[in-house]
């Protein structure tokens, strides 16, 4: 195994900071780095917003669920799917986008899931560590405001970046046999993996939470998906002009 593999294998999502700063020179070789990663037809659909003002990073606070990190943190950056940009392009070049189709929505989302990870890494093999912060979908309308996203742009996740001041343990992941398929899918025997590896779930979040938590895989699963979530999303995607109505 190489070092790359190692970084991969070891990363934990880090609540809790220095307060030793990160140059700004540092902040922009990491978004440089996440340029580096495939994006679809080469469309290049990431912004990534640094939010320094602390009154912003405060109501951020608050859109994400109470998560204090996110005003607390060295730097919180959010990623943005956008096509503003590739609408620019478009008129530029004397052409109308023709938007609102599924496929730019989705190809623009993993440009920022591909980019975002990219810089992940990169930061990780600086000695730092980051949180997404999915919870900014909660009110994703206040976000967008806040932040002044135009039409064709709209918030994915954000992203803790700073120095560690905690050494959490790597959360365990499924087995590669329920992971990994050959020639056709099949759930065969995944039943019986995922119970052995429910143990395993069970017994970090006793670790982590000194007893507090017991709680598998499964049953984590079984207790977020059974409900509805975020139904705001369509038709704010759909007012965003990502979705036709």
């Amino acid at each position: 195994m190489n070092a790359v593999i190692e970084l991969l294998n070891s990363h934990r999502s880090i609540r809790k900071f220095t307060d030793q700063p990160i140059p700004q020179e540092t902040v922009n070789t990491l978004v440089q780095a996440g340029q580096a990663a495939a994006t679809s037809s080469f469309i290049q659909a990431c912004t990534v917003i640094q939010v320094n003002d602390q009154d912003k990073r405060n109501q951020l606070v608050e859109c994400s669920g109470g998560q204090a990190y996110v005003g607390e943190a060295p730097v919180f950056l959010v990623f943005c799917a956008d096509m503003q940009r590739n609408k620019l392009a478009c008129e530029m070049n004397d052409a109308e986008i023709n938007s609102g189709f599924t496929e730019q929505f989705i190809t623009a989302t993993v440009d920022v899931g591909l980019f975002a990870q990219n810089l992940t890494i990169a930061a990780e093999s600086l000695g730092l560590g980051i949180v997404y912060i999915g919870g900014i979908r909660n009110q994703i309308a206040r976000v967008s405001e806040l932040l002044e996203l135009p039409e064709l742009v709209y918030p994915v996740f954000g992203l803790c970046l700073g120095y560690p001041d905690q050494n959490p343990e790597v959360k365990p992941r499924l087995p590669v046999e329920v992971i990994l398929k050959q020639d056709s899918y099949s759930d065969s025997g995944d039943k019986e993996t995922i119970a052995e590896y429910d143990k395993s779930v069970r017994e970090y979040y006793q670790s982590r939470t000194g007893g507090n938590k017991e709680m598998t895989w499964s049953e984590q699963m079984s207790g977020m998906l059974v409900k509805e979530a975020r139904p705001h999303m369509l038709s704010f995607l759909q007012e965003r002009g990502f979705l036709l109505k």
